[in-house]
């Protein structure tokens, strides 16, 4: 990559085509890179993903990566950051630094043991919610979580 994106979104095995739509067009509008981690749930092809990121697939960075290991391996050197509502720390009170890879579960099932096991304790944040509840909505918390990294940096690149 030539230009380095000021911060990587990364959707380990998606399965609702629309959310990744969204987050195609939001990563397209904040300038993030994102990153698809197979098996994903849809085709990339299909009309409702197309619907969804409306005509902002040709302004997204977007790389698939075949698996969890190859896309490690793509982003070795940066900090990876799972978001996650297994983390005791808000995502609000994290320092965030250019490149950060902001690292998202499927909307199902989240992300595995072996992801956790690969990501240290001090790299995992949570958005709070109301007690008893189980999680957000996937394109809503990449939204909360890139918005507030990139307003640490005084929306650079932004207009």
């Amino acid at each position: 990559m030539t230009n380095k994106p000021m911060f990587n979104i990364a959707l380990f095995e998606p399965n609702i085509p629309q959310n990744t739509g969204n987050i195609i067009r939001l990563s397209a509008n904040n300038g993030c890179h994102l990153h698809l981690i197979e098996p994903l749930g849809f085709d990339l092809k299909e009309k409702s993903l197309r619907r969804s990121g409306l005509d902002y697939h040709d302004l997204a960075n977007l790389t698939l990566h075949s698996d969890f290991d190859a896309f490690m391996a793509t982003m070795a050197g940066n900090r990876i950051l799972a978001i996650t509502t297994k983390a005791t720390r808000n995502y609000d009170q994290f320092k965030y630094e250019t490149g950060d890879v902001l690292l998202f579960g499927s909307e199902t099932s989240g992300l595995p043991e072996h992801v956790h096991q690969k990501i240290d304790a001090s790299h995992k944040l949570r958005v709070p919610m109301q007690p008893n509840n189980r999680s957000l909505n996937l394109s809503n918390t990449v939204a909360i979580v890139s918005y507030e990294a990139w307003r640490q940096q005084g929306f650079k690149g932004g207009e």
